[in-house]
C-alpha cells in the first residue's frame, strides 16, 4: 500500500471531526485461526476441493487501515502436484486491509457489528513435492462480524483468489494458475493500552466549539465589563466571585463560575439565616447553554436548600431559573416565607 493511500484514508476520517487516540506499537493486534476450501479458478476440475487450515495475525494502524500476516496449509492435491503427505503446499502472505466501513462512514469509537474490508498482498508459495518456491498473491474481501459488548471477537468470512504469479515465464495473474477460496476465520483482538480492544476517539468538533466559545468570552471580557443585573440580583456585589450579600428578608449567595460549591463566606452567611421557612431560587450567568444553565441553577438551589435543612430551617420550595438576564448572576436567592 502506498503512503498516498494511507493519507487519503486519514483525510476521510478527519472529515468526520473525530480524532483517534495515539496507540502503542503493540496495540490493536489480533490473532486468529482460519480454515476453508479452495478449487482451481479455471473450474476445469472443481472437485475434490482443497481444504486448508492456517493462522492469521492482524495489526490495525488506524481504524481504516491495517495489515495481516496469513499462513495457510493446503491439504489436497487438486491442481497441486500429487503427494503422499498430508500438506501439499503452503502459502504465507503479507496483506493490506482497508476497512471501507470506517473509511467511508467514519469511526465512532467502537467497531460496527458488521464491517467490510478489501484485502490484497503478496506471498510465498511452496509446493512440497517439487520444492518449488513461487511468488504468490491474494485478493479478497473480508466480511467481518464483530461480537461481544467490547467487540473483542470477530468471525470473518473471506472469499478470495490465491494467484501463483511465477507459474509462467513472466509474472502475471492467470486464472489457469490460481485457486478460488472461501475461508472462515475467528479472530481475538487483544486489549490495548487504553483499556479497550480497539481505538478510542475524541470529538474534535465539540472541543473546537468550546475553544471558540472561550476565545469569544475572553475578547468580550477584555473589551467591556459585564453589567450588573437591574433586578433583584443587582443588589449583589460582583467584584469577587465569593461575595455574599445579606438582607433582612433576602439573602443572596453568589457562586464561582460554573460551580455549585458553597464558599466559606457563603456558609458564614447561611449560618446567620434566622427564618422559620424560606423559598430558594437558583440562577446562572448567561455564558453557557440554556440546558447547562438550568441544571447548574437547580444544583445551586439544591445545595443551599440542603445546607439550611440541616440547620433546621424549613425549605418551602427550591427551584432553578437558569439564566435570568444578560448580566452575571451566579446566585441562589433566599427569601423569607411570611
Amino acid at each position: 500500500m502506498t503512503m498516498a493511500l494511507i493519507l487519503g484514508i486519514g483525510v476521510s476520517a478527519n472529515a468526520q471531526k473525530i480524532a483517534t487516540e495515539n496507540s502503542n506499537a503493540f496495540d490493536n493486534i489480533g490473532i486468529g485461526l482460519t480454515g476453508g476450501v479452495s478449487t482451481p479458478l479455471d473450474f476445469n476440475s472443481m472437485f475434490p476441493v482443497n481444504p486448508n487450515i492456517g493462522l492469521k495475525i492482524t495489526k490495525d494502524f488506524t481504524p481504516a487501515f491495517g495489515i495481516q500476516i496469513e499462513g495457510l496449509a493446503f491439504l489436497n492435491d487438486n491442481h497441486f502436484t500429487d503427494l503422499k503427505t498430508t500438506v501439499k503446499a503452503t502459502n504465507v502472505s503479507l496483506l493490506g486491509a482497508i476497512n471501507l466501513s470506517n473509511a467511508l462512514f467514519g469511526y465512532k469509537g467502537t467497531p460496527r457489528t458488521f464491517e467490510v474490508s478489501p484485502v490484497a498482498g503478496i506471498g510465498w508459495l511452496h509446493e512440497w513435492n517439487t520444492s518449488v518456491n513461487s511468488l504468490s498473491s491474494k485478493t479478497g474481501i473480508d466480511f467481518a462480524f464483530n461480537l461481544g459488548k467490547a467487540k473483542a471477537h470477530s468471525i470473518v468470512l473471506t472469499p478470495a483468489i490465491y494467484w501463483n504469479l511465477n507459474s509462467l515465464k513472466e509474472i502475471q495473474f492467470n486464472k489457469n494458475h490460481a485457486q478460488l477460496a472461501l475461508n472462515l476465520t475467528y479472530i481475538y483482538h487483544f486489549k490495548t493500552s487504553n483499556g479497550t480492544h480497539h481505538f478510542k476517539t475524541y470529538d474534535i468538533s465539540a472541543m473546537e466549539s468550546e475553544i471558540n466559545y472561550l476565545r469569544g468570552r475572553v475578547d468580550e471580557l477584555e473589551n467591556k465589563p459585564i453589567p450588573v443585573a437591574t433586578n433583584a440580583v443587582a443588589a449583589v456585589e460582583t467584584k469577587t466571585v465569593e461575595k455574599v450579600v445579606p438582607a433582612e428578608s433576602q439573602w443572596y449567595i453568589q457562586f464561582a463560575k460554573s460551580s455549585s460549591a458553597l464558599t466559606d463566606e457563603a456558609k458564614e452567611v447561611l449560618d446567620k439565616v434566622s427564618a422559620e421557612a424560606v423559598d430558594i431560587v437558583g440562577t446562572a450567568s448567561p455564558e453557557g447553554s440554556a440546558e447547562f444553565n438550568q441544571a447548574l441553577s437547580e444544583k445551586r438551589a439544591a445545595v443551599v436548600a440542603d445546607y439550611l435543612t440541616k440547620r433546621g430551617i424549613k425549605v418551602n420550595s427550591w427551584v432553578g431559573k437558569g439564566s435570568t438576564g444578560d448580566s452575571s448572576n451566579r446566585l441562589a436567592i433566599i427569601s423569607v416565607v411570611k
